[in-house]
Order: C-alpha cells, then structure tokens, then sequence
C-alpha cells in the first residue's frame, strides 16, 4: 500500500514538473511587442500565402466659389471653380502570409478657373487664369497585414510604396489686352509609408481606408512660356506629418 502511494506521489510531482516545464518554455517563446503577438493566419484566410488581391481607388475634390467676391490679402477672387480626381486599379499577391506584392496603375486630372484682381487701389491688375494638368502614374507597393486581432473582420495594414508619374499641363492668362500661355511637363519620383485599415464587407469584399505617415517627393518640370522655353524647376519635399484630410478609400476584392 506504501508502494503504491509513492508511486503515485511520484507520478503527482512528475506530472506537475512537467507543467512548470511546458508553461515556462511557452511563456519563453512568447515574444513582446506588437509584431511579436500577431495572430496566425488560417489556410482559408483572404490574406492566407498564395492568394491574390485586387481593387480600384477613386478620389474626387471638387470647390467652387459663390457669387459674392472673396476678400483675400492683396485683392478680390471675383469667380473660382476646380476639381481634382485621381482613379487607379491595382494588384498584388501574397508571397506568404499576410505579406503581398503589387503595383498600381493610375490617372490623375486637375482644373482651375479663377476670375481675380490684386492691388486694385495700386496697380488694378485684373485677369482671368486657367490651368489644366493630367497626369499618370505608376506605383510597385508592399503590403503588410498585421492580425493584431483574432479576427477575420478587420486588419491592420502598412503600404510601402515607390511612385513614378509623368504628368504635363497648360495654364492660361487673359488680362484683357494679352494672353499668355506657360506649358509644363516632368516627372515626379515619391516614396511612401500609408498604414491604414481592412474591414472585410463581405466574405471576400473589403472596404480599406489608409493615411499617408511619410512621404518622400523628388520632382522635376520643364517650363515653357508662349512656346519658348523659360526654366527647369526641381525640387525635394520631406514629409512627416499625417494628414487626415488626404484619406485614401478602396475596395478590394480576395481570392
């Protein structure tokens, strides 16, 4: 009988060093941070290695002035009206899971016509101004989803992307008595971190939202005033700000 209770005291304590054992190698092998704690991804995952994604983005910003003129520091803007919009489709793969390579591909269009005067107790110089720009763009992007949650609902992302765009445009002035014409065109290099947010809609449909983080832009155009040429222009802009104004909007669809 003694034996028998030893032996099972012997099996209790064996047991529960095996315990302490496996609880301590878990909580070793369990990393910190939030990349260290990301949920796994399931095989049957949208996000899940080999998939495929695709989508489209559109941005519209459209303004337009009231009849009544709009007091600025030097004179009056009498009439003003624009619109800027951007549409682009992409498509990326995932090379493993939760990581997918893409590019994107893109047209962007501005429009401004503006009625104004300056130093009107001065000079009264008075015109009438129109520009016109397109522009297309290239843009090979890396796309990491983090599972911050248990969850096939909502993601977590980060974008980062290198653009490349060609872009040209004409403005157009008219004082009364002259009219001139300054053409443009150049090409524009930007490098870009966008985290952002993936609500799965649907089984496969998914509604993303991101916010450019920082943002790298090289340009350099080519000026040319009544078909003669005037100047080059290159210039360098670093951002770091987020900017909550410039949200970026699509849908993409898995599979």
């Amino acid at each position: 009988m003694f034996a028998n209770a030893a032996d099972s005291v012997n099996l209790d304590s064996s047991l529960s060093a095996n315990s302490s054992s496996d609880s301590l190698k878990s909580k070793q092998a369990k990393k910190g941070g939030l990349l260290g704690s990301l949920f796994p991804v399931d095989e049957d995952e949208s996000i899940h290695q080999g998939n495929v994604l695709t989508g489209a983005t559109l941005f519209l910003l459209q303004a337009n002035s009231d009849d009544d003129a709009l007091n600025i520091l030097f004179g009056d803007i009498y009439k003003a009206e624009g619109y800027t919009f951007t549409v682009e489709a992409f498509g990326g793969y995932f090379v493993r899971d939760a990581m997918a390579l893409g590019l994107r591909a893109g047209y962007s269009r501005t429009y401004v016509d503006v009625d104004y005067s300056i130093l009107e107790d001065l000079a009264d110089i008075k015109e009438h101004r129109k520009y016109v720009s397109n522009g297309f763009f290239v843009q090979p992007f890396l796309k990491n989803y983090l599972k911050v949650l248990d969850s096939r609902t909502i993601y977590f992302f980060n974008e980062t992307s290198l653009t490349v765009e060609y872009s040209y445009g004409i403005s157009q002035s008219d004082d009364g008595e002259d009219v001139s014409k300054t053409r443009n065109h150049g090409w524009t290099f930007k490098f870009g971190i966008n985290p952002g947010l993936c609500i799965m809609v649907l089984d496969r449909l998914a509604f993303e939202t991101s916010v450019g983080l920082l943002g790298l832009n090289s340009s350099w155009l080519v000026v040319e005033e009544n078909d003669e040429k005037r100047s080059e222009v290159s210039y360098n802009i670093v951002n770091f700000k987020i900017n909550l104004l410039a949200l970026d909007f699509s849908l993409v669809y898995f599979f």
